[in-house]
């Protein structure tokens, strides 16, 4: 599994993606939408992980700007805002997780991850 984790407060993005890597999952992380854009056009992710707010160009625009390039990409949102019943109204794609609240629960995270991509319990 390959994961791009897209969030501009560096020490999230780098813890985070340092705690996948001891799960075995190749995590590339970056802090802008730019940087994540250039990433998925060098490597092939299977999934990405998009902070909802960052300067610039956000997490929602990067997802579409994402999917156009590579359609079979899953997406989980995280937000510091608000709550998960707050984004309940957003239409996700089918088997898409919309939105986890921070700070992310390294377990959910790697349920819903496995779960988007078909993938049992002990699989990665």
């Amino acid at each position: 599994m390959r994961v791009l984790l897209v969030d501009d407060e560096v020490d999230l993005a780098s813890a985070l993606a340092e705690r996948l890597d001891l799960r075995g999952i190749k995590a590339d992380w970056v802090t802008t939408a730019h940087a994540a854009l250039d990433k998925a056009e060098a490597v092939d992710y299977d999934l990405a992980i998009l902070d909802v707010k960052m300067p610039k160009i956000g997490g929602l625009e990067l997802r579409q700007r994402l999917h156009e390039r590579h359609p079979r990409m899953k997406f989980i949102f995280v937000t510091g805002y608000g709550s998960e019943m707050d984004f309940n109204k957003v239409k996700c794609q089918e088997g898409e997780t919309c939105y986890m609240v921070k700070p992310v629960d390294i377990e959910d995270l790697l349920k819903r991850m496995k779960d988007l991509l078909g993938q049992s319990g002990g699989d990665q």
